[in-house]
């Protein structure tokens, strides 16, 4: 029997190697920064791979506020709504910078997912990870001071990304947490000078991951 574990894959991103079932089961679209990929309430009939760039995915509150979701970069997917057919959009989908994507029909998706094993566990996991990262993030909104929310999205990335950096700037951190672009540089600051990350230019390096678990908990 397959067990799929949380491990099996290393990192959230697709190995390369599954490019070219994606390359023939879609078509290659280009986006300039600020296009809408597609937005809240559309058809989802698409799911993509990201070439190269970065993109926003974000819901609109009642109040007519963008709430930043997740920021996505190169070898992620998105679009999972549409693996579940006649279903809509959850969420608006924008470029961050020039990005490039390719675009697939489930449908023929499915089919290369017979072949490939990895790619069909990618899948799936890509899936699982949305509902956790959705899960925490909810947790960080309501139950966490600043300090708790920044060292629970560090965390979060590296269990993810298998990897001590981060590329994130801290705009776009603050947009993921709900918190101002000073406050965030401000904590990072902190962390920094407390020994646990160090801060370079776009990218930030988990220097002392149990102190910052000692942060959530104390």
């Amino acid at each position: 029997m397959l067990q799929l574990k949380r491990k099996v894959v290393k990192s959230m991103k697709l190995n390369k190697e599954c490019y070219p079932y994606f390359e023939k089961a879609g078509q290659i679209q280009n986006y300039q920064k600020t296009d809408l990929i597609y937005m809240q309430e559309d058809d989802a009939d698409l799911i993509y791979l990201i070439i190269k760039g970065k993109v926003r995915v974000y819901v609109m509150n009642s109040n007519g506020k963008e709430v930043t979701i997740d920021i996505l970069k190169s070898g992620e997917i998105f679009g999972e709504s549409a693996l579940i057919p006649h279903s809509k959009r959850p969420t608006t989908v924008e470029a961050l910078q020039d990005v490039q994507l390719i675009a697939c029909y489930p449908e023929k998706l499915y089919l290369y997912c017979q072949q490939s094993q990895e790619l069909m566990i990618f899948i799936m996991q890509s899936m699982s990870k949305t509902c956790d990262y959705l899960t925490a993030m909810m947790k960080r909104s309501y139950t966490y001071n600043r300090y708790e929310k920044v060292a629970a999205f560090l965390l979060d990335q590296i269990q993810y990304d298998q990897q001590q950096e981060i590329s994130y700037t801290h705009e776009e951190m603050a947009s993921l947490l709900g918190l101002s672009r000073v406050t965030v540089t401000k904590v990072l600051n902190e962390f920094e000078k407390e020994k646990m990350i160090l801060l370079q230019y776009k990218t930030i390096v988990i220097k002392d991951k149990n102190k910052l678990y000692s942060l959530l908990h104390k």
